[in-house]
């Protein structure tokens, strides 16, 4: 297994320093935002690396005696989003992040499947939770009218780089759980585009991290590390799909998504949390999940994702690492 760190919590400090947190930690690897929902912080000079090999050289010489490599790079966004400013914007990343990964003799890119809006005219995005009426249903058909040949696009130009596409299996996205990779798959015909396995939206769906990669079996192209507490008493009362979320005004600071959209501040208290390895998932757990990587892939990329907010940046990388080392190390065993 190659473990490594997802760079976006590490975009407070420049990329030589963020290495070397990296290999501080133990690990060998570090996937790097290429775009979307978050600006290439630690790729200021993309637009010279597309063409330029010198410019490519000089990057790809940053890494050089680190210990750490590029372990694939990320544009999470929505390609779908019927707002122009946001869906063309993130789907032009994406094409300009598997043309940089080629480029710097990378295979794999993250990035979601996107959510169109409901109906032709549209401005918002419609994710359909539960499409227990024959109008949810229209809406799904019109979407997936509208996510094939966008992903069938992307499928051609990612077979003409040498590069795979990876899919986060995020809810907000037409593509979220096992049925839906699969749907993607049949419908359109794709052979360069699967899954980045995130286990932690898998756990508050209530799904099995392990059961999906054995399920899916070649289509997992990379994974993410990344833990979710469940907390019993208000999942008790409101359920996983509480909506108790605030928005932040314009003198707080609030990540922008894109447009004018805007993440919210987090329920409080919620039914659930992301958090570090270990602290909702022990290491056992996570050794499982290490072997049925492994099954599909011995040198499959691993990442660290910190977004516990009861950890400090570093902090959080150092609880998450030691955990994965040692499922690494069980595994190993």
């Amino acid at each position: 297994m190659k473990l490594g760190v997802y760079n976006a919590i590490l975009h407070d400090r420049p990329l030589p320093e963020a290495l070397k947190v990296v290999a501080d930690l133990g690990l060998t690897g570090i996937e790097i935002n290429s775009g979307g929902f978050l600006p290439p912080v630690h790729i200021p000079t993309f637009d010279d690396i597309l063409v330029s090999d010198t410019a490519r050289d000089d990057y790809l010489g940053l890494f050089e005696g680190t210990g750490v490599a590029i372990a694939g790079l990320n544009c999470n966004g929505n390609p779908l989003h019927p707002n122009p400013a946001i869906g063309d914007k993130h789907a032009e990343d994406v094409r300009r992040s598997i043309r940089l990964a080629h480029r710097l003799g990378q295979h794999r890119v993250v990035t979601m499947s996107g959510l169109p809006g409901g109906e032709p005219g549209a401005t918002r995005v419609n994710w359909v939770v539960n499409a227990w009426n024959s109008a949810a249903l229209d809406v799904l058909d019109y979407q997936w009218g509208v996510a094939v040949p966008f992903w069938q696009e992307i499928d051609a130009l990612a077979g003409d780089h040498d590069v795979k596409v990876a899919l986060e299996l995020h809810p907000q996205n037409l593509v979220f759980n096992t049925a839906d990779v699969l749907m993607l798959v049949e419908r359109a015909g794709v052979q360069h585009v699967g899954v980045e396995l995130d286990a932690s939206h898998l756990f508050w769906q209530q799904m099995d991290p392990v059961a999906v990669v054995r399920k899916l079996g070649r289509l997992v192209y990379q994974a993410a590390a990344k833990d979710v507490r469940i907390n019993a008493d208000t999942a008790a009362l409101n359920g996983v799909l509480d909506n108790s979320f605030r928005r932040l005004s314009a003198d707080e600071a609030r990540t922008n998504l894109g447009g004018d959209e805007w993440a919210n501040a987090w329920p409080t208290p919620a039914a659930w949390d992301f958090v570090a390895l270990g602290k909702g998932h022990d290491t056992a757990f996570w050794t499982e999940f290490l072997r049925a990587l492994h099954e599909v892939d011995p040198d499959m990329l691993v990442n660290i994702e910190h977004e516990d907010t009861e950890l400090g940046r570093i902090e959080g990388l150092e609880v998450a690492a030691k955990v994965l080392l040692d499922a690494d190390a069980a595994l190993g065993r």
